[in-house]
């Protein structure tokens, strides 16, 4: 059974998941399908987008942040966003560097992103979602783990890491931007094919925790096809907005690509 909305005066076909344009052709209610295809156009996707506090040096990384919700909407998908509601590690003043002394929580402080749309991590469903995003920012590696402080003796926020290998285990995919991917050896374990970029001593940090590391430029992306897992440099490359652009798009139409996959 075929299903149809309208759209600007025209006819959409929709399926699986996707929406093939209709043209119209003699009498009222006799349709071809025109070559125009939106390929690409999720509709019914449903992506859990995990943050991880407000600014790149204590938080998540902004750009990073809505360049994700930006290519989610325009691909189609709908997305909730979740953070832990617990105190972020320390608060950095963005125009010195220096580290200001006051208490933050890393949910308020996401909250400021995404005009207050956001709930508890704890709160997220894996059943409820298609796919899984994190978006990166020091915050990555201060409140979500203590990679900044422990390296290669990292650990992994439970409630996070508990999330996210609950999407692995139900086959469901994940992109991970910028630091985030050094999160993956703990979810998807050794031999996890992952990107921080071309940074040499990062790299060597996650290949020490069993990430097998793929050099990659800011405009690419590297999938583990295995594990569902799409990874991008972003800002631990990009010198822009629009360079940290170029990978997050195409990151995000991977990641929306795969959920549309048998067993997700």
């Amino acid at each position: 059974m075929f299903n149809y909305i309208t759209c600007c005066n025209k006819w959409l076909y929709i399926h699986q998941s996707k929406i093939e344009y209709l043209q119209p052709q003699g009498n009222k209610g006799n349709f071809t399908f025109n070559k125009f295809d939106l390929d690409g156009f999720y509709m019914s996707q449903n992506v859990a987008v995990i943050l991880s506090g407000c600014g790149v040096f204590d938080g998540a990384e902004i750009n990073e942040v809505v360049l994700t919700l930006l290519h989610l909407e325009k691909n189609g998908a709908s997305y909730q966003c979740f953070a832990p509601d617990q105190p972020q590690h320390h608060v950095i003043n963005h125009i010195t560097g220096e580290e200001v002394f006051e208490t933050r929580n890393v949910l308020v402080e996401s909250a400021r992103i995404v005009r207050g749309n956001i709930q508890a991590l704890s709160e997220c469903v894996v059943d409820g979602f298609d796919a899984l995003i994190v978006p990166g920012g020091f915050g990555v590696a201060k409140n979500l783990s203590d990679f900044a402080f422990n390296g290669t003796h990292m650990t992994v926020n439970p409630e996070l890491l508990s999330i996210s290998k609950k999407f692995k285990d139900a086959d469901k995919p994940a992109g991970y931007m910028c630091i985030a991917p050094a999160l993956c050896a703990h979810i998807y374990g050794e031999g996890v094919k992952a990107t921080i970029g071309i940074d040499e001593d990062t790299a060597s940090a996650l290949s020490a925790m069993g990430t097998s590391h793929c050099s990659a430029q800011v405009g690419e992306i590297v999938i583990d096809e295995a594990h569902k897992l799409v990874t991008t440099p972003a800002y631990m490359l990009a010198e822009n907005i629009v360079q940290a652009e170029s990978g997050i798009a195409k990151l995000v139409a991977e990641v929306l690509k795969l959920s549309t996959q048998n067993g997700s």
